[in-house]
């Protein structure tokens, strides 16, 4: 209502200044520029008292909503600090953890590396896990070995670190473990693309040779040699053992 009275008013207003005090044949062509000002002005004022009536109406939402992002947003940069701060501690304790293993100091370090593996971040924990049964191995091989199962059926570890987690298991096991049980457990991290299949298939070789299977140790043998990504030492050593295979099968 306010508006439009000033419209009316004012649109009055210019009407008698323009006829009475400067009359002319732009008088129409001024009136239409003028109100179209006015109206220009009026939009304005009809926009700022819709907004003002916006405001009114959701501004406990609006302050509402920024209080909340903003709380959001310092919580998260808390965590991050939180989890820096656990990352760094347990970096620390996973070097001391290291420097007792490298003096000899192993019962030590495999106390050290199981508190980390029950109590670290995710990413230390893993590294622990596998530090701890690395420890074991010098004292306890058989318990190493159940360590390393236990990590080679974590699927949370991902393939590719169970896959490493049973060929420890299974060096630690090749002197005591069947042909046909070593066949089950690694043949399918023989096969082509998986990460540790050349340790998969020289295992699986050597177990054959102490079976006296000589077809199943030539076949793991060859593979080893034809592929490409063999690495060449453990070519050079295939190669020893398929004249060993030869030699055995000629006698």
């Amino acid at each position: 209502m306010v508006t439009i009275r000033k419209l009316c008013l004012g649109a009055a207003t210019w009407l008698v200044y323009r006829a009475v005090c400067r009359p002319g044949e732009g008088t129409w062509r001024s009136l239409e520029l003028f109100v179209a000002d006015i109206f220009h002005e009026v939009d304005e004022e009809v926009r700022r008292e819709r907004l003002q009536k916006l405001w009114e109406r959701y501004s406990i939402y609006i302050i509402g909503a920024a209080v909340l992002i903003v709380a959001a947003i310092a919580a998260w940069r808390g965590y991050e600090w939180w989890l820096n701060k656990q990352a760094a501690a347990a970096g620390a304790q996973f070097e001391a953890a290291v420097t007792l293993s490298e003096t000899g100091k192993s019962a030590e370090a495999e106390e050290a590396f199981a508190k980390l593996a029950a109590e670290s971040p995710a990413g230390y924990r893993t590294l622990a896990r596998f530090r701890a049964a690395a420890e074991l191995v010098k004292s306890k091989p058989d318990e190493a070995a159940k360590a390393y199962d236990a990590l080679a059926v974590d699927g949370a570890l991902g393939a590719t670190l169970q896959d490493l987690a049973m060929v420890r298991a299974a060096m630690l096991r090749l002197d005591t473990t069947s042909f046909a049980d070593m066949q089950k457990e690694l043949a399918p991290l023989a096969e082509p693309g998986r990460v540790f299949r050349h340790s998969a298939r020289e295992l699986l070789a050597l177990s054959a040779w102490r079976a006296h299977d000589f077809a199943g140790a030539r076949k793991y043998v060859d593979m080893i040699i034809v592929d490409p990504e063999s690495p060449p030492l453990m070519r050079q050593r295939a190669e020893m053992l398929s004249a060993l295979i030869t030699a055995a099968g000629k006698s």
